[in-house]
């Protein structure tokens, strides 16, 4: 008797890891074509089809072939060649990435080149009128105001279009009067605060604040 119960529950077991394998091999191929139905690979993705670009950079048009989703950033690096442009947290945040688009600054890496074509856009690389450096450039030369040097065309850029906000009377969030027009007096406060969308963790703020200060005195900023 005792022989026949241990025969039978080693049965009962086999029967048991039978049933088992056999649905853990029938969840297995669901779960597959289930996957491959919901994750298409790359290649297969909608609108994943490259694009001719024409973006005017620089004062030259350059045309690029890229896939839709490709951020300005990108196709200002790896397609164009001007790397000036730094990619640093590639979230919007530290504005290294700072260039210009129709005279405004924009984070060239939370918008897509496609967006752009038409504009015209300014990175650091067209700043200068060749060998004459523009006054901010040369202001932040003398006053040190980078260390590593990563930031520096991003802040640059924001700095340049900074003087041109405060020409036309662009208010921030430390305008005493927002409702003046002109003439508004570019203190360092107001430096530190249009300046803040621009990290540097160097730490080279006093000489940033110098350069753009001395810069806003010239009559070419």
């Amino acid at each position: 008797m005792r022989f026949r119960l241990r025969r039978r529950r080693f049965g009962q077991l086999m029967l048991l890891g039978a049933i088992f394998s056999t649905v853990g091999d029938w969840a297995s191929k669901a779960f597959a074509q289930t996957r491959r139905q919901s994750s298409p690979s790359v290649s297969t993705i909608p609108g994943t089809d490259t694009v001719d670009v024409t973006l005017r950079i620089n004062g030259t048009a350059r045309a690029v072939k890229i896939e839709p989703r490709v951020t300005l950033l990108d196709a200002l690096r790896e397609y164009i060649g001007l790397t000036g442009s730094k990619k640093g947290c590639d979230h919007g945040q530290c504005g290294a990435c700072t260039v210009l688009v129709n005279g405004r600054r924009i984070n060239s890496c939370l918008t897509l080149a496609l967006m752009h074509e038409g504009d015209e856009i300014t990175t650091i690389e067209g700043l200068a009128k060749g060998d004459e450096l523009h006054p901010v450039q040369a202001a932040f030369i003398k006053h040190d105001g980078f260390q590593c040097g990563y930031c520096t065309p991003g802040q640059i850029c924001s700095a340049v279009a900074l003087l041109d906000e405060v020409a036309t009377g662009t208010a921030s969030a430390v305008t005493a009067d927002v409702r003046q027009t002109g003439g508004m007096e570019l203190t360092d406060a107001e430096i530190r605060e249009r300046m803040s969308g621009n990290l540097c963790r160097c730490g080279a703020y006093p000489g940033i604040v110098a350069a753009i200060r001395e810069a806003s005195a010239s009559p070419q900023a």
